[in-house]
């Protein structure tokens, strides 16, 4: 009787492992979904605004962005292949309404508008990418984060740096008026 409880107990236990073990490996699924729409929607975008720009600084940091962002993604694609996880396969809806959005402005409005994006979507990263290198389950994409964390800051920087150059935008404190 007692070998049938100490087998129930330590099945149970198992269990219990494989449901946390699987909420683990949940989240970093999670995570390279959101990262990888993430870095389509920056290569995506940043091709628009590498065309659409009429500001040069807007243009250097689109073309900046595209550079950055293809070689992250290749790196992620990679990875994720490695641990047999999905990447997303487009940008997300939020960011397809924002191009359709940029693709109908032009001069100033279109770097006032695709600059705030940039802030936003940077902020949200930076935020998604300090999640995932203290809380990531998997030791190499937990990794990953952390050694693209810097880079993504950097982004950051850069963006509320135009933003707060072109003309007519405020960027009150850091935060976009998107």
């Amino acid at each position: 009787m007692r070998y049938v409880v100490c087998c129930a107990a330590l099945g149970l236990a198992c269990l219990g492992l494989a449901r946390v073990q699987g909420a683990d490996a949940a989240s970093d699924q999670e995570f390279v979904l959101k990262a990888s729409a993430g870095g389509l929607a920056e290569v995506n975008l940043g091709a628009i605004a590498v065309k659409q720009a009429s500001d040069p600084a807007v243009k250097k940091f689109a073309q900046h962005m595209v550079s950055d962002h293809d070689k992250a993604n290749k790196e992620l694609i990679d990875l994720s292949n490695k641990k047999k996880l999905r990447v997303a396969p487009r940008m997300d809806a939020e960011h397809d309404a924002l191009s359709a959005k940029l693709l109908k402005l032009t001069g100033a409005d279109f770097d006032r508008e695709y600059m705030a994006g940039q802030v936003k979507d940077h902020k949200d990263t930076v935020a998604l990418f300090e999640s995932e290198a203290k809380s990531g389950k998997d030791e190499d994409v937990k990794k990953w984060a952390e050694k693209t964390l810097p880079i993504i800051r950097d982004h950051l920087k850069m963006a509320q740096d135009v933003q707060g150059k072109l003309k007519g935008t405020s960027t009150k404190g850091g935060k976009d008026e998107r």
